[in-house]
């Protein structure tokens, strides 16, 4: 059982020498996603060429930070359900020279959204500070040992299959399966890898909508709490998933678009807080910092 110093200082990431506290409440990272088919906000920072539009991007990455940021997460290839694989070389293209360019205006935690340990590499010499890993450290071997190598901080995420592989999946989960045990139990064997890899700034995700039906990603953020057994900060990806949209949408009418999921986002996102979330990983920033805001205050018990 870890003191209560020791829980502290796992709440402390180290970041490169940079410090993210999580001890003094939680943080929000924004997304931006440097790819033309992400399920949201897939091409808002491409030209017609296809190339990224580093001015558009760099502007929604400051106005982010400016709402409230303490992290900006840039990806270069859409994880959704089917997504099409690309090649390392053009998710380089795609995120490393926004990574130098908001490094150079802003002194913002940079995260990079891969699983690839290449891109890492070239991510973390053009200055991210963490590694954003849908697979766990179960897709690229090499990863641990490159975030190792660059003293990179890493969020750790469950997902059971590659994207590529994955359907959209709305079956209800079978009444014998624990999707918390099978959660705690993979983040768990990812924990021990980056350990064993001298890794120990460690943000651990639950992976909601990544290979979960409805019914599991519910029992998921209700349960969240137990995943606190896992001694991490735990992040939540919640923004605008379609398990949202399958419980706002009227029965027998066409799924809501994640353009219409905005108020069930911040409701799951309060609901993650309140169950324990220590970072919140959102499009829409300001939002989600009035809801984080609530929830300090409701803690506090209403004194501002």
């Amino acid at each position: 059982m870890k003191s209560e110093a020791e829980v502290l200082t796992a709440f402390q990431i180290n970041c490169r020498g940079k410090l993210l506290d999580l001890s003094s409440g939680p943080k929000i990272m924004g997304i931006l996603n440097t790819t033309p088919d992400s399920f949201f906000d897939g091409g808002s920072f491409n030209k017609e060429s296809g190339c990224v539009d580093l001015d558009r991007a760099l502007d929604h990455a400051l106005a982010m930070v400016k709402s409230g940021a303490s992290i900006v997460d840039i990806g270069g290839e859409s994880s959704r359900p089917g997504a099409e694989k690309i090649s390392a070389g053009e998710e380089i293209r795609r995120t490393i020279p926004l990574i130098k360019l908001l490094q150079r205006k802003t002194d913002v935690l940079i995260s990079i959204d891969t699983y690839k340990s290449n891109v890492a590499a070239e991510a973390l010499r053009a200055g991210a500070h963490m590694v954003n890993d849908i697979s766990g450290f179960t897709f690229d071997t090499d990863l641990p040992g490159v975030c190792n190598r660059y003293r990179a901080a890493v969020i750790l995420m469950h997902t059971p299959v590659k994207p590529e592989n994955m359907q959209w999946s709305t079956a209800a989960g079978s009444e014998d399966e624990d999707i918390l045990a099978r959660v705690s139990r993979f983040l768990e064997h990812s924990i021990g890898v980056a350990e064993r890899n001298s890794i120990h700034d460690i943000i651990i995700d639950p992976g909601f909508g990544f290979g979960k039906s409805v019914e599991e990603n519910f029992r998921l953020l209700n349960g969240l709490s137990s995943l606190a057994t896992l001694k991490r900060p735990i992040l939540a990806g919640l923004s605008r998933k379609s398990f949202l949209g399958h419980a706002i949408t009227p029965e027998g009418e066409e799924m809501l678009p994640p353009s219409k999921r905005l108020p069930a986002t911040i409701t799951a996102e309060t609901i993650a807080l309140l169950n324990g979330a220590s970072i919140l990983r959102v499009h829409d920033v300001e939002a989600a910092a009035q809801s984080l805001r609530v929830v300090e205050a409701l803690k506090r018990g209403g004194k501002c």
